[in-house]
């Protein structure tokens, strides 16, 4: 089994190669392709994961290279996790919608639509290359925003699937507080790609019993920390959002906080820089402890698992992935991409029937999903209006003269990124 990593030179590809590693019995990798232009953090990389690989002592070869058509030739799958501009271009898009007081994030509002422009035709270009060199390949998005990303792969007739972390993450961590096993937890996870909620936390199977209701009460002032939300907020909704909702539950109060310390994007790159130290020593043949502060916990066990099933190893499996809505929510286009439990398999991911959702995450879900149609349409076409029109849609912007400012900051910022401009 061969195996491609797009983008593999990120501080992120320790995660993986540590979960590959591990769970080589699910996924039994024979080749690992790297994939990266910046041939001096592949070379670092490159490094720690052969070392990785060979404490571990896992028979698979790993192999670096910047030629991407002969790096994913012969692939039984390519993971894709590139960022567009690097951290330079993650800090602008953090920055600039605070001058109008809307949120800057890199997957949500102004700033995840620009990411969203960057990024689209990058990975497009990507895959119609991989599935020149390897037409069954599989392709696994995890590059944000995924549910754009995912829905552009799956418009062009591509055989892909989006991947997110928050669900494995969030069932890891209900299954500690719980004192199960991960396996026992079941999630009722439902809506976007960092737009979701868990409207139950089933124990045994997902027709098993509903613990929702005891994490709250048990459980509910360190769920509600981790969130950054008051307590009452997850009494009143029954539910556990995913820590993204707090830029629409709590947006005015997170562009204060935004403005008053150094941009997310500030702090990653300098966690970056000390990671990179690190893993140029050539004694170092583990991950390091920093990787965790880096994100994308537990990152590569979702990855091994979505990969298994959809190379034949898994029976089906039902995994929290990002694919093709197809009538599971009934109020959604068909070609929308939505985040739901789905039974994976080879011939890819079938969302599980979804109990109908509640008109106060309906309504939300909804926004967002026509933002992101008009997304995809000015990552596709290009073009001033399409832009305008993208912002004016996305419920943290909605005002003319908020879309029309942003608009206008988006292209300055991101002038060598976008073609047509």
């Amino acid at each position: 089994m061969k195996l491609a990593v797009v983008g593999g030179g990120s501080t992120y590809t320790p995660e993986l190669v540590d979960g590959f590693a591990r769970l080589r019995d699910t996924l039994p990798v024979e080749e690992l392709v790297l994939i990266d232009p910046a041939a001096e953090r592949l070379e670092l990389v490159g490094g720690l994961a052969r070392r990785i690989f060979a404490k571990q002592g896992h028979p698979g070869k790993i192999v670096t290279t910047s030629d991407l058509d002969a790096g994913v030739a012969s692939a039984d799958a390519v993971l894709v996790q590139l960022r567009v501009g690097g951290q330079a271009a993650r800090n602008e898009d953090e920055t600039w919608p605070l001058e109008c007081g809307c949120v800057g994030q890199e997957t949500t509002g102004a700033g995840g639509l620009a990411k969203a422009l960057r990024t689209v035709p990058v990975v497009l270009d990507i895959a119609e290359r991989v599935r020149r060199a390897s037409p069954d390949a599989w392709i696994i998005d995890f590059t944000n925003p995924v549910g754009i990303v995912t829905r552009a792969l799956l418009g062009a007739g591509h055989k892909a699937v989006g991947l997110c972390n928050v669900a494995i993450h969030l069932q890891r961590k209900f299954a500690k507080l719980l004192d199960v096993t991960p396996e026992e937890v079941h999630l009722d996870h439902v809506g976007l790609n960092h737009l979701t909620w868990e409207r139950a936390v089933r124990l045994g199977g997902p027709d098993g019993e509903d613990v929702m209701p005891r994490l709250l009460a048990e459980h509910g002032e360190r769920l509600a920390g981790d969130l950054h939300l008051p307590v009452s907020v997850l009494d009143r909704l029954g539910v556990v959002p995913s820590y993204y909702l707090r830029y629409y539950y709590a947006h005015d109060e997170v562009v204060t906080e935004m403005r008053s310390k150094p941009s997310r994007a500030a702090e990653v790159a300098a966690i970056e820089a000390q990671l990179l130290e690190m893993y140029g020593d050539p004694e170092l043949d583990e991950k390091p402890e920093l990787l965790s502060r880096r994100g994308g916990a537990f990152y590569s066990e979702a990855a091994v698992a979505l990969a298994a099933s959809l190379l034949g190893g898994g029976a089906g499996d039902v995994q929290v992935v990002n694919t093709r809505n197809n009538g599971t929510l009934p109020f959604l286009p068909d070609d929308a991409v939505i985040e739901v439990p789905a039974r994976v398999d080879g011939t890819g991911a079938t969302p599980l029937p979804v109990a109908p959702l509640e008109p106060l995450f309906a309504g939300l879900v909804a926004n967002v999903t026509a933002y992101e149609h008009l997304a995809l349409e000015a990552a596709l076409h290009g073009g001033r209006d399409r832009v305008f029109r993208a912002l004016l849609a996305h419920p943290l912007i909605g005002q003319v003269a908020y879309a029309d400012q942003l608009t206008d900051s988006l292209i300055a910022h991101n002038r060598e990124h976008l073609a047509w401009v």
